[in-house]
């Protein structure tokens, strides 16, 4: 998984992927600090993989990923080449949702591009240079398509036709999120890389008073009715304080967040939105010589997944030995829960559930 952050300059992007990577990415008081979007990579925690990690010792310990670039400030214009222009948007084309970091603070200390802080402005800025992005793409399609219909294909005089409506629907400055349409339809939409069809988290950047008093802060309802409106998700969060959380170790961390009345760090609280906006799970498998968590996209079938970790697995597969997690941790052994009858024999059709501690059994 690929997670775009974006945002204005100054709103506190590059310290939020500084706290949840540790990269040390340059942080500064003026726009335009990021020039080339900062990668960084990071391990899923998950509790039950530290678990198998204690009942089994493995050789090798491998958690889920997901890739965090921190990409330039945009700014109005962007979308025609203003600050640092097309290039950065081209680097959000390339992630699989947005995590588009929203300042929800006042602090004169620090410059707002606008010169103050309404969030709601913010936002339109940003999806409204993403929308004029799309709209040069769905022209293009349009003019190809066009062209492709007067050999007398009706395919193509329907492709022309579903993309004008969407170009209709741009124009009104609503993203291709809300675009409505039917399966087929949608389908089609997806083979053009639009900037707004990917879906968003509003990660609400705020300050130690606002994060303490949500229900009273105006900035940051103004943004959870905008993310609730387009069916997105909204993570209240704040950087500076996930930044010193980050460079905690483990034990002062839990101490910390204990403090702050918080039950788990930002970067915990943003994957478990990544996962659920895009409809991710994750099954598990264990052994001696390695325990690992696999990201699928939630209805997997057990042979898909078993594709999953070797292509021979899914060709030969017989059948997958599934225990729920719950299970094994209450059980405390795979042989106990053997004796206990919770280990299943599932077959071609079983859809894999968040959790499965898994052993596929194929033939090649």
């Amino acid at each position: 998984m690929k997670l775009g952050i974006v945002g204005l300059p100054n709103v506190g992007k590059n310290t939020l992927f500084n706290a949840i990577t540790n990269a040390g990415a340059e942080s500064a008081n003026y726009p335009f600090c990021t020039i080339e979007p900062n990668v960084g990579m990071v391990a899923v925690p998950d509790e039950r993989l530290d678990f198998l990690r204690e009942l089994y010792s493995p050789k090798k310990y491998t958690p889920a990923t997901i890739e965090f670039v921190d990409i330039a400030g945009l700014v109005k214009g962007a979308s025609r080449g203003e600050g640092l222009g097309n290039k950065f948007l081209e680097n959000i084309r390339r992630t699989d949702a947005i995590v588009h970091v929203v300042r929800c603070f006042d602090d004169e200390n620090i410059i707002h591009v606008d010169g103050s802080t309404d969030p709601a402005r913010d936002i339109d800025v940003i999806n409204l240079e993403l929308i004029m992005a799309d709209m040069e793409l769905v022209e293009r399609r349009i003019d190809k398509s066009r062209k492709a219909a007067k050999g007398g294909d009706k395919k193509f005089a329907r492709e022309a036709e579903v993309f004008e409506r969407l170009h209709a629907h741009l124009n009104e400055g609503l993203s291709a999120r809300s675009f409505e349409c039917t399966p087929d339809e949608s389908e089609l939409i997806e083979t053009v890389d639009l900037l707004s069809l990917k879906p968003v988290i509003y990660a609400a950047n705020m300050d130690e008073d606002g994060i303490a008093n949500l229900d009273g802060s105006a900035y940051y309802q103004a943004v959870k009715a905008i993310a609730d409106a387009e069916g997105a998700q909204t993570l209240p969060i704040c950087a500076c304080t996930e930044q010193e959380i980050g460079e905690l170790d483990d034990e002062d961390r839990a101490v910390f967040l204990e403090e702050l009345g918080l039950h788990e760090s930002g970067l915990a609280r943003l994957i478990k939105c990544s996962y659920a906006l895009l409809g991710l799970i994750s099954f598990l498998t264990c052994g001696s010589d390695e325990v690992r968590a696999w990201t699928i996209k939630n209805g997997t079938k057990a042979p898909q997944a078993a594709g999953k970790i070797h292509s021979a697995f899914e060709r030969g597969f017989i059948r997958a030995e599934i225990v729920a997690f719950d299970d094994l941790k209450a059980c405390g052994t795979m042989a106990a829960a053997k004796e206990r009858g919770l280990v299943r024999s599932e077959g071609k059709d079983y859809v894999m559930k968040d959790g499965d501690v898994t052993l596929f059994r194929f033939n090649v």
